[in-house]
């Protein structure tokens, strides 16, 4: 009778113990069936809407991009307000803090604006990557065939110059002359094909509201950019150091040697009024580059990369002054701020 006891006892400790068994695996497939459902949900790109803004815009290929596109940038939903920082009429103007990543102030941030001689800084970044600068350019009569109020720097057709002199003349004196003659000849001989080059490099920078016609910036409907994209642009050029040491010169003599063979020199003022001293930037501000735009349609423009009194960079953008007075008023109210931020 007791061994019977014996052998029930252990029948039932080993149900027991095999019933516990079976209790633990089922928790722990449990667990690990939820890890791999996490870990999996983890790895799966976040999904988005077609409402969802990015950039400006409402694309879903972009929304699924824009956290790696943002990754390095200065990003903002739209107006930002900031003390003692006005716009006035059409104006569009933006101040970014470089090093915070920080969009300190905004207005009419993604709105289609005409850029005016801005869009050069595009024009210099494809040169800057695609140009040989010791290259000896002809002018052609096509480099010349500009409106009679165009801002040239004088070149005639037959006229030889180096590549990197009309790249000054681009970037100091804002020559439109030297612009196509860049366009043309990295082009291979195609000003189209460059603008081409302009429009893939805008893409590839996430300039999402940006098409461009030309290379100067004379006026075209169809030739446009926004407050931000321009800010892509210019945060990307400053990464070379030929851009930034350009842009800072208050004037440029260029030389070249004319049809007839005669060697000439032309001197050439800068167009932003803070290089030439006919405007000053607040104390403490060091401008380090940027570049002017006018037209009728663009207004007064002015794109600026600055440090402060602490060495830190900022970039300020100010479209659509109604005249250059007020367009280096509006600039010094947001640079300003850039000790004070």
């Amino acid at each position: 009778m007791k061994c019977t006891n014996k052998s029930e006892r252990r029948r039932q400790r080993n149900k027991n113990l095999l019933m516990g068994m079976g209790v633990v695996i089922v928790v722990l497939l449990i667990v690990l069936a939820v890890v791999l459902i996490k870990k999996k949900d983890a790895s799966m790109p976040v999904s988005f809407d077609l409402t969802t803004e990015v950039f400006g815009q409402t694309v879903e290929e972009e929304a699924l991009t824009a956290d790696g596109l943002a990754a390095n940038l200065c990003v903002g939903a739209g107006d930002t307000a900031l003390d003692g920082v006005e716009t006035q009429g059409d104006e569009r103007a933006a101040l970014f803090d470089i090093q915070n990543k920080t969009l300190l102030f905004s207005k009419s941030l993604y709105e289609k604006s005409y850029p005016a001689s801005i869009t050069k800084i595009m024009t210099a970044l494809v040169a800057m990557e695609h140009a040989d600068m010791d290259e000896v350019v002809t002018i052609t009569a096509s480099d010349v065939a500009l409106s009679a109020d165009s801002q040239v720097c004088g070149l005639a057709e037959g006229d030889q110059i180096q590549m990197s002199e009309l790249f000054h003349a681009l970037l100091v004196y804002s020559a439109n002359d030297a612009a196509m003659a860049i366009a043309r000849t990295v082009g291979d001989g195609s000003v189209d094909t460059f603008v081409q080059m302009m429009n893939e490099t805008a893409q590839s920078l996430g300039m999402t509201g940006t098409h461009f016609v030309n290379p100067h910036g004379l006026h075209d409907d169809d030739h446009y950019t926004t407050v931000y994209d321009i800010y892509l642009m210019l945060n990307e050029a400053m990464k070379h150091q030929e851009f930034t040491d350009i842009t800072q010169l208050s004037n440029y003599t260029i030389t070249y040697t004319s049809a007839d063979g005669t060697q000439r020199q032309k001197w050439l003022d800068a167009t932003d009024q803070y290089l030439t001293g006919e405007s000053s930037a607040p104390k403490g501000v060091t401008i380090l580059g940027g570049k002017t735009g006018t037209t009728d349609k663009a207004g007064a423009c002015l794109a600026l990369m600055v440090q402060n009194n602490y060495g830190e960079p900022y970039v300020s953008i100010v479209l659509d002054a109604s005249n250059k007075p007020e367009l280096y008023e509006r600039m010094n109210q947001l640079l300003e701020k850039v000790n004070h931020s």
